[in-house]
């Protein structure tokens, strides 16, 4: 943790020379608490999109912009869904211990025409572990990932946790056990409607993994892995796009000793 103001200066001069070396991202200053801002409240610097039936980097209709200090999800430009998963990718991938955090809401109660279905509602995530989006074919739907799940709620609808687990790709252990199941609840309550709700991931490589919304811990599992076994040390991080319209901001991260 950074002490005083003179420590900060430093942090920043470092933050600057680490930055000069060809990743496309804005020099940040860290904060006092150790987390650096991987969005700079402008524009996608540093991140890059990858929506299936398109190239790396193409997203012609638009899914993924910045407008008011925020990154939008946004299908204004979609006339049917057409199971074109998006997700935006940090453009560094090799995240292994760490924690990272950030502010979502959902928008409205619609989603786009052609949408997969109910499952889709409110529905978004974050990919942690992923693999390289160089590497995704132009039609795969998800990379291979653990996937920390987004979930919010209409006014009155029934009980939907959120930060819960989806395996695209991938297993877990639990408490001893395997898991080889696609998806399960987290212990959160229900956000409903269009409020912001913080999430933040505690990654500690193919250790140890903590979900945690709005400071509560809401999951905890181990050993993050492939389908065959292979355990997932680092990867990628991104955000998603399923059809419902959300908001992300304050987005940061607080790289760990190993």
């Amino acid at each position: 943790m950074l002490k005083n103001t003179g420590q900060s200066v430093i942090a920043f001069m470092i933050c600057i020379f680490a930055y000069s070396g060809g990743v496309s991202a804005e020099p940040t200053e860290v904060k006092d608490d150790g987390f650096e801002s991987l969005f700079n409240g402008k524009d996608l610097t540093g991140w890059t999109p990858k929506i299936r039936g398109k190239e790396f980097g193409e997203d012609p209709k638009n899914t993924f912009r910045v407008k008011d200090g925020v990154i939008q999800v946004r299908y204004d430009n979609y006339d049917t869904f057409d199971r074109q998963f998006g997700h935006l990718f940090l453009d560094k991938i090799d995240y292994s211990h760490y924690i990272f955090r950030l502010e979502y809401r959902f928008i409205g109660e619609e989603q786009v025409a052609g949408n997969p279905g109910g499952w889709a509602y409110m529905n978004s995530g974050v990919m942690i572990h992923g693999e390289d989006p160089k590497t995704m074919k132009v039609d795969k739907e998800f990379p291979d990932s653990i996937e920390v799940q987004l979930l919010g709620q209409k006014e009155g609808g029934p009980e939907r946790s959120t930060a819960n687990i989806c395996t695209p790709g991938t297993h877990y252990v639990l408490d001893g056990k395997l898991m080889k199941g696609h998806c399960k609840n987290s212990t959160s309550k229900t956000f409903r409607g269009e409020q912001w709700v913080q999430l933040e991931i505690e990654v500690h490589g193919s250790k140890r993994i903590i979900h945690r919304v709005n400071g509560e811990v809401v999951f905890d599992y181990e050993k993050p892995q492939l389908n065959d076994g292979t355990l997932l040390e680092q990867g990628s991080i991104s955000l998603q796009s399923e059809s419902h319209e959300l908001d992300f901001r304050n987005i940061e991260i607080k790289v760990l000793e190993k």
